[in-house]
């Protein structure tokens, strides 16, 4: 498919109420026939001017109207308290950034699709799985953010680490009731070299993306509402993929990333059409912003959701 221009504008739409801040990226000379469209959701603490943004404007480029949001309570959405990672709101998110894109002339309502990018990929997926006017689902680094928080990153974290911290997010809802400043969970440690210490080269990986000049970004949350823990405990975002029945599945993952058994778990749970594919030599984060990795995987976002999204039905 070949490139065109692109035209970004910013958007608001509401999500149970609360106000979403969106960058819509629309091909320049969209004429009378409405296009596929896309929704692009952003990792855990990012905002749309990150990662999300990146991709929504290359896929736009490639002939799809695209729409990247920030979460409810994070960037400049609204929502109370600040840094909240809310699983079931993140996933009413996206539906509900659909249901904007239907609203427009430049989109056709029967061939919209989801991309989701590390939390956004679990969260794309459950969205997917309950709302019948998305045809095609896409991930990116798939993470489902209570999976990462209970078991961590690479999966084998000790059981006592996700213990400790519904004890801490008990205690911040005690302190909020007795009209005590709760605190927050911090994301980030201070140097790269904490950074390994704590998380290894994924750690490292994430501290360079979200803390230095690399990906920066003034809104990204460096912190989290405390009570962010105890909503993700109850939460299984790969629950509803059986839901997503004969609609196309893609993941795309680096065959580095400590995170793939996310996204194999998430596969191995499909029931209709579903493909893994693995980009060589990349790691998770690599997938953000790394040219060499973004353009293979978007060559293939592109092949997936022109066939994907080509027929309405």
């Amino acid at each position: 498919m070949a490139r065109t221009s692109v035209t970004v504008q910013n958007v608001t739409f509401h999500s149970a109420g609360i106000p979403i801040a969106a960058h819509l990226y629309t091909p320049d000379g969209t004429g009378a026939a409405p296009r596929p469209a896309l929704v692009v959701g952003h990792p855990g603490t990012a905002v749309k001017e990150q990662t999300s943004g990146t991709y929504a404007r290359l896929m736009a480029e490639r002939g799809f109207v695209t729409l990247a949001f920030d979460a409810a309570y994070q960037g400049e959405s609204g929502g109370l308290p600040r840094g909240l990672e809310d699983p079931a709101q993140r996933v009413e998110d996206f539906k509900a950034a659909v249901s904007y894109l239907t609203t427009l002339d430049a989109v056709d309502p029967d061939r919209i699709g989801l991309l989701g990018i590390c939390a956004s990929g679990s969260y794309s997926l459950a969205a997917t799985g309950g709302d019948h006017r998305v045809r095609a689902v896409a991930t990116v680094s798939t993470a489902e953010p209570a999976r990462q928080f209970r078991r961590g990153a690479d999966g084998t974290q000790d059981p006592a680490v996700f213990q400790a911290l519904l004890d801490a997010a008990a205690a911040a809802r005690t302190a909020a009731a007795r009209g005590e400043d709760p605190g927050a969970m911090p994301m980030f440690p201070q140097t790269a070299e904490q950074a390994r210490e704590l998380g290894g080269e994924h750690g490292v990986e994430g501290f360079e993306y979200y803390c230095t000049p690399r990906g920066r970004h003034e809104r990204s949350a460096k912190v989290l509402a405390w009570e962010s823990v105890d909503r993700m405990a109850l939460h299984d975002a790969f629950f509803a993929i059986p839901l997503i029945g004969e609609r196309p599945i893609l993941q795309i993952i680096g065959e580095r990333a400590v995170t793939s058994w996310m996204a194999v778990e998430a596969h191995q749970r499909a029931t209709g059409p579903a493909e893994l594919h693995w980009i060589e030599g990349a790691s998770h984060v690599d997938l953000y912003d790394k040219k060499e990795y973004v353009d293979v995987a978007v060559d293939k976002l592109t092949d997936f959701f022109t066939a994907g999204l080509t027929v309405a039905g």
